[in-house]
C-alpha cells in the first residue's frame, strides 16, 4: 500500500515518461498521506484504445488511480489527487495537434485488500 495504477494512451508512447512520474510520486504520496517510499506500487498500464466524447477528435489520455488503506481525510486525498494530477504535466511533452486529458482518483482499498 498505497497500489497505484497509471493508464495513459499509446499516442503518448514519445511523450510520457511513465517511469519517471512513478519515480517522482512517490515521495508526493509519502507526503501528501504520510505513507512509507517502500510501500508504493506503481504499475503503469498502456492503453490501445482510447475514446473521449464522441470519439472524434484527436485525443490522448492519462489516468491516475492511488489506492490508499483507510483513515485519510477527504481532503488530503483531494490533496493528493490534485498534485497526481499536476505532476504528470513534469513528465510528459507537448504532442501536437492531441489534447490530453489528465485526471486522478484518490479511493480508499476495501475491506478485502490483503498484502503479503
Amino acid at each position: 500500500m498505497p497500489q497505484i495504477t497509471v493508464d495513459y494512451s499509446a499516442s503518448l508512447d514519445e511523450a510520457f515518461d511513465p517511469r519517471g512520474y512513478a519515480r517522482a510520486l512517490h515521495p508526493v504520496v509519502v507526503e501528501t498521506v504520510a505513507a512509507r517510499t517502500a510501500a508504493c506500487k506503481t504499475r503503469t498500464r498502456r492503453t490501445e484504445d482510447t475514446v473521449v466524447g464522441d470519439g472524434t477528435g484527436d485525443d490522448a489520455l492519462v489516468h491516475v488511480e492511488i489506492a490508499l488503506l483507510a483513515g485519510r481525510t477527504d481532503e488530503a486525498k483531494a490533496r493528493l489527487g490534485e498534485a497526481a494530477a499536476a505532476l504528470v504535466r513534469d513528465f510528459l511533452k507537448p504532442v501536437d495537434g492531441v489534447t490530453v486529458h489528465v485526471s486522478a482518483e484518490v479511493r480508499d482499498l476495501d475491506a478485502s485488500y490483503r498484502n503479503g
